[in-house]
């Protein structure tokens, strides 16, 4: 399908009008959302706006960092569900307690983040009567239908939101076919990559002689880990060892080790890490075997560092990577120990490969351009409401 959608044009100050902005989300640990919100935040209070980033339920290392970098971060007090039968109650008293924390801070703006944050955030948004209410996309349709079943809470939160941004044009054109959204309703910005992305950086300290193949996603079923076991086991069988780096932590990581373990791979599980450019630097190619992706911020990682990258073709990651990367079909073993193997034995290949997609990362994904695309968007939706 042909997409209709551009990525808005960027601005370098902030509109006139945008005095505050409330960023929502459930929780701050370490993972790609987090990380965009952690960016947008301190880029939005660089840029002159008061920003507030508000959690759910929970916060962690990116709640520490905003702090650190002068951005407050408050916590609503949500309770898990599975917790019992107080947690209705208790979650009712964290809704009314939500309402009047916006309230006291009076945003112009109130952005939030992944499902049960536009869910929850969009009706006390309303409540509390913010001018602006901005819900965010950020994975495909599929992946929110196996987690939470029906899309019906997620088209009410819609029906009072103002405007839907998406980190893709898939994944755009997923909520316009699945939820119906109208075009004019939803725009696209790409994730932003922190100056240091690009930098050089010292290599990762990793024991081997061998190529190594990196990986940088949780240990989630849908990563696709297991095929990219298989498919380093092949190359191995076709007489081209390497050495599997997985950072990222998970349920699927006992089941990896036993895996690796019986297909004789030399894996080495790093866990959750924030050193990501050195990771990318010490890689001789980066590869992500996602069932299933929105926007990678892997991927785009990986790009900065002008790395060779082979990857699934799903989502968001074809739009990052065509003509850019190696693309192969999902849970495809034999398909991607052949893009691996083409890489590891054409370093021509891989130069190349690199050197294009920094050169698109360069010019379409730096910090700076995601955040005045928001600005420039925050103050259009405002000047469209007090037109109104």
């Amino acid at each position: 399908m042909k997409s209709s959608h551009k990525l808005i044009s960027s601005r370098k100050t902030a509109p006139k009008g945008v005095r505050r902005v409330v960023l929502l989300t459930g929780q701050l640990r370490v993972g790609g959302t987090e990380k965009q919100i952690f960016l947008l935040a301190t880029g939005l209070a660089r840029s002159g706006v008061e920003v507030d980033v508000v959690t759910l339920h929970s916060g962690g290392p990116y709640g520490d960092a905003l702090e650190l970098a002068g951005v407050p971060v408050h916590n609503a007090g949500f309770m898990a569900l599975s917790s019992g039968a107080r947690a209705v109650p208790h979650n009712l008293l964290a809704a009314a307690r939500l309402v009047r924390m916006v309230r006291r801070l009076r945003p112009d703006v109130l952005h939030a983040f992944l499902y049960h944050a536009y869910v929850i955030g969009a009706p006390i948004a309303w409540l509390a009567r913010v001018p602006v209410i901005v819900a965010g996309r950020r994975s495909l349709s599929i992946f929110k239908r196996l987690r939470y079943g029906s899309h019906t809470l997620e088209r009410v939160a819609t029906w009072l939101t103002r405007h839907v941004v998406a980190n893709a044009v898939a994944v755009a054109q997923d909520a316009e076919k699945v939820e119906g959204l109208a075009p004019e309703k939803i725009s696209v910005i790409y994730n932003g990559l922190p100056d240091s992305a690009f930098l050089p950086a010292v290599p990762a300290q990793i024991s081997t002689d061998l190529p190594v193949v990196c990986c940088v996603a949780n240990l989630m079923s849908h990563k696709g880990h297991r095929s990219l076991v298989e498919a380093v086991a092949l190359l191995a069988a076709r007489g081209t060892p390497c050495t599997l780096v997985l950072a990222g932590e998970g349920p699927e990581r006992d089941v990896l080790i036993t895996q690796a373990a019986a297909l004789g791979v030399d894996l080495r599980l790093l866990g959750l890490r924030r050193d990501i450019e050195p990771l990318m630097h010490r890689a001789s190619v980066v590869v992500l075997a996602s069932l299933r992706e929105g926007m990678s911020n892997a991927v785009m990682e990986a790009m900065a560092a002008g790395k060779p990258i082979v990857a699934t073709a799903v989502g968001g990651t074809c739009e990052l990577l065509s003509g850019r990367g190696l693309l192969v079909p999902p849970q495809a073993p034999g398909a991607l120990a052949d893009a691996l193997e083409r890489v590891l034995h054409d370093p021509r290949l891989g130069a190349s490969l690199g050197s294009t997609a920094r050169a698109w990362a360069l010019d379409n994904l730096g910090v700076d351009s995601m955040i005045d695309r928001h600005l420039e968007l925050y103050g259009r939706l405002l000047e469209e409401r007090c037109a109104r």
